[in-house]
């Protein structure tokens, strides 16, 4: 087939010395981020995207997929170490994984966790590599009308079911429209929000925002919460499981890849819902009930599986698409337009070297992560004794210099510093910062999309809905857009005297405050943040 003949020569051009290398440093740097609290993998590939210009497109692209995965993978140390995850989708983890650390099994925890995201990771890849191609060829035939629902539809879904209300989301995802305005206008030539500078003229460089917001924004809240001295973690072993671990953790592997990859792949899926419905799967099909809420390792290895698979689903819709499901995608796609390269149904023909490259090189990326993390889970633990003044100068000292190597410019250090209080702001006021990212990114290429549909058909608003997908993609927005006027309704029809128990039993008592920001719609990427609260000094 074309498609295994593509891989081959995407291992051909992923296995040269250098992609390997940069695959290794980003699996190291991934990891890394992934075991410090309150970093992630979209603040270091934030980070790094000045840096990274300077490099061949597919060694930088090679470099961000193993920061990706690593990343992943790293919050679940943290998670079961301190109970505190380093990455929002790991909180799942921490709910039996802190359990089995505080009862002497941190080393079979670990193990589970590294042994299950390969796995997960691996089909996950191989699911990419059947998928990706079937979505392009689909997408080739749409039109702009199509186009711009599906836009659409990636906006509102991902707004929608981020933040503790729908109208925090809809804010942020307005703030990155807003954004994404500034400049000059591409059909008109009239500058929009630029304020009469005409630094602003080209617009806003997405490096620069997502280092402000992400980077700046998270070291600002977390300075103004966290305590100064490290914290205490749990000694760890060598990671390894015996006969009966293994025995137990299989099939939670299989079951948490089957929910992590197709949630990765819709446009508000993300890692948290996936790991949240394998936790709860686990549960109820155990045969040692007794030991979830003190340790049991399945609450571990299908949630963790879950991660990791939901992040190769990710890749479907941003490389076939050029859609981003998370901040992580957002940024690379950032990454795709900073080196003049036009994401989407195209990227195949057009890039085919490094598509299949980065395709490849996640496969080698997990089995580095694996070779890697098992030997060295005690070295991550101690990563954790970092002060974090030291950590977060370090961070803002990173971005400060990332921003200014973009275009050489002073006036892009007060960009940063506007837009890092503005990060800074929505995380003290529960505003979610996804959406305002992928606003800015896919604001600007809806806008092409309406333009085009509106000039297709001669100005009539009707030509919006004039293609058969476009109206299936507007009743699938209407239903998102109904969902909880129509979800109260049915509660309020089918309440009873008996109704209120069915918000969770006793049972459920011990994992509410893990599962709480996800099964009540709290915001995933704030989670981490509220994590951070429990431990806070003044």
């Amino acid at each position: 087939m074309d498609v295994w003949s593509s891989l081959l020569d995407g291992f051909a051009t992923a296995a040269t010395p250098a992609n390997l290398l940069y695959a290794l440093v980003g699996v190291l740097l991934g990891t890394a981020v992934g075991v410090l609290p309150g970093l992630g993998p979209a603040m270091t590939v934030a980070l790094l995207l000045p840096v990274t210009y300077a490099l061949e497109p597919t060694s930088a692209f090679i470099m961000f997929a193993g920061i990706y995965y690593g990343g992943m993978y790293g919050g679940s140390t943290t998670s079961i170490l301190l109970n505190t995850p380093g990455e929002s989708s790991s909180v799942v983890t921490a709910i039996e994984g802190n359990k089995m650390a505080k009862a002497g099994r941190a080393s079979q925890a670990l193990a589970t966790a590294a042994i299950g995201s390969f796995v997960a990771g691996t089909i996950g890849t191989a699911l990419l590599v059947l998928c990706a191609p079937v979505v392009v060829g689909f997408a080739v035939s749409l039109g702009s009308p199509s186009y711009f629902a599906i836009m659409v539809l990636a906006l509102l879904a991902v707004t929608a079911v981020l933040g503790t209300s729908r109208v925090r989301g809809f804010s942020a995802l307005g703030l990155g429209l807003a954004l994404g305005l500034v400049g000059m206008d591409y059909t008109t030539g009239q500058p929009r929000l630029t304020f009469g500078l005409p630094l602003l003229s080209d617009g806003l460089d997405v490096v620069v925002v997502a280092v402000a917001i992400f980077a700046v924004g998270e070291a600002l809240w977390v300075a103004a919460h966290l305590r100064r001295t490290a914290s205490q973690i749990i000694p760890v072993g060598k990671p390894w499981m015996g006969r009966d671990d293994w025995k137990r953790s299989w099939k939670p592997w299989l079951r948490g890849t089957a929910y992590g990859f197709p949630f990765g792949a819709l446009p508000a899926g993300g890692a948290e819902i996936p790991t949240f419905l394998s936790y709860v799967t686990e549960k109820r099909l155990t045969t040692r009930p007794e030991e979830f809420g003190h340790g049991a390792i399945e609450g571990v290895a299908g949630p963790e599986a879950a991660n990791n698979a939901s992040a190769a689903g990710t890749l479907v819709p941003m490389l076939s698409l050029g859609l981003p499901t998370n901040a992580t995608a957002a940024v690379m796609l950032a990454a795709f337009t900073g080196y003049g390269i036009q994401p989407g149904p195209l990227l195949f023909d057009r890039e085919p070297q490094l598509v299949w490259a980065l395709i490849a090189s996640l496969f080698i990326g997990n089995a580095l992560l694996l070779l890697i993390n098992l030997p060295l889970a005690p070295a991550w633990a101690r990563l954790l004794q970092i002060p974090r003044p030291y950590l977060y100068a370090g961070i803002l000292f990173f971005a400060t210099l990332g921003a200014y190597s973009v275009n050489l410019q002073a006036f892009d250090l007060a960009i940063l510093l506007v837009l890092g209080l503005l990060g800074f702001a929505m995380r003290r006021f529960g505003l979610p910062v996804l959406p305002l990212v992928i606003g800015l990114i896919l604001g600007p290429r809806a806008e092409e999309q309406l333009r085009k549909s509106l000039q297709l058909s001669g100005g009539e608003v009707s030509g919006l809905w004039s293609e058969p997908v476009a109206v299936v993609v507007y009743v699938i927005v209407a239903v998102i857009l109904a969902w909880p006027l129509l979800a109260k309704l049915l509660r309020r029809g089918g309440s009873g005297p008996s109704g209120g128990s069915a918000a969770g039993g006793t049972t459920d008592a011990p994992h509410a405050s893990g599962t709480a920001a996800l099964a009540g719609g709290r915001d995933p990427e704030r989670s981490l943040s509220l994590s951070h609260r429990s431990e806070a000094r003044a």
